[in-house]
């Protein structure tokens, strides 16, 4: 139960952060989304710097490490989950599954967007 409080409070609190950063650096004038893009960037190095420091000789300890990583980025950003786990697979050498995730991920996940908005038209 503890685990799913920690994560709930990290989530609650990257969302709302992302939200705050998407209203103030989003463009309503050209529609280019920075601040999309900046939580995206912002939250792939938090999570390198979080899951290195759980990583380097324990330096945060598993409720921290589901605070910080899976609860605030989570909710700040799902890419950067995405991220670390390419980066996972490119360290340990599989780069036929870096591959399959990464490209499947962007086909399949933009064709469910464009599938979800058709089947509510």
């Amino acid at each position: 139960m503890k685990q799913l409080l920690l994560v709930f409070i990290g989530g609650g609190l990257g969302s709302t952060l992302r939200f705050i950063v998407g209203r103030w650096l989003n463009s309503t004038e050209n529609g280019i989304p920075y601040g999309t893009f900046a939580t995206n960037i912002l939250g792939s190095l938090l999570i390198g710097i979080i899951l290195g420091m759980a990583a380097k000789n324990d330096g945060l300890s598993e409720s921290q490490t589901l605070l910080l990583a899976t609860g605030f980025c989570g909710g700040f950003t799902t890419f950067s989950t995405f991220a670390y786990e390419n980066h996972v697979f490119l360290k340990s050498g599989d780069f036929t599954s870096f591959a399959f995730y990464t490209i499947g991920s962007f086909m399949i996940g933009f064709l469910a967007v464009f599938g979800g908005m058709y089947l509510v038209k």
